[in-house]
């Protein structure tokens, strides 16, 4: 038989993977798939980051910036899907909320290989799927592997740059205990490297793409269920507004506070 437009695609399995837990529940089903779209958008995100930190060990960064802006692209479609779970209203939600029972976005392991990938490593967060060894293993394997940060400096380690060795992927280290070296880097590669110039600036826009996506998520949630607890126990917007505003390349604003004319 030959290939053809739907058995390449899978469309058939694709179609039959939205299956409702409430019995005719018109909005459930924008729910399904707005939650699966989400998820082949992190698996591609994860993807395209993996090889950013690819091309980045091999000392590429034309290619890595390249991949980086279709990530940030992606980024961008991620952040605007809320704008069709907000055509949902909150009557409309809770006609199905209760079927969900302990599923909740709470429990997105890819979200949380995301966040480990981006640098953002939580022990709590890898406890949390201890009863599920598949899930438990490829978390375990992302906290332990270098952070898109950890490429970066890498990167420019072997490029020249005089950065002394970066703590180990299991540790998290606060802004001021980052050396002195690595803001004498980035100050000398935006004042004469335009390319890796360049390439800091995409991850600050990956930064505030991130920070766009937890801002609009929050309002989203608030708006939703307003302060009710969030399904699977979690604490809903409260939980989501610790999370806001917290910067994952803390180097890259702050040495903007170094440039002169």
């Amino acid at each position: 038989m030959s290939l053809s437009y739907h058995s390449y695609l899978k469309i058939e399995k694709l179609l039959s993977l939205q299956e409702l837990e409430s019995p005719d529940e018109h909005d459930e089903m924008l729910f399904i798939i707005i939650h699966q779209t989400y998820e082949l958008w992190f698996k591609e995100m994860l993807h395209e980051l993996d090889f950013v930190c690819s091309k980045l060990e091999a000392g590429n960064i034309l290619q890595a910036s390249h991949n980086l802006k279709r990530t940030l692209t992606v980024l961008k479609v991620v952040v605007h899907q809320i704008d069709i779970l907000e055509t949902m209203t909150p009557l409309e939600f809770l006609s199905f909320r209760d079927y969900l029972k302990s599923a909740s976005g709470f429990q997105s392991y890819q979200w949380r290989e995301l966040e480990f990938l981006l640098g953002l490593k939580s022990e709590i967060h890898l406890q949390r799927f201890q009863h599920e060894p598949e899930i438990w293993k490829k978390l375990n394997e992302r906290f332990h592997a270098p952070s898109l940060w950890e490429c970066f400096i890498g990167f420019l380690r072997t490029s020249g740059y005089d950065i002394p060795p970066w703590p180990p992927a299991s540790q998290n280290t606060i802004p001021s205990q980052r050396p002195e070296q690595v803001t004498k880097a980035l100050r000398e590669i935006y004042y004469s490297n335009p390319p890796v110039a360049g390439f800091c600036e995409l991850l600050v826009d990956l930064d505030e793409g991130i920070q766009e996506w937890r801002y609009r998520h929050v309002k989203m949630v608030e708006r939703t269920i307003g302060y009710k607890q969030g399904t699977g126990g979690s604490a809903g917007v409260d939980y989501l507004k610790t999370t806001l505003f917290k910067p994952l390349f803390p180097d890259l604003w702050e040495v903007r506070t170094d440039f002169t004319p």
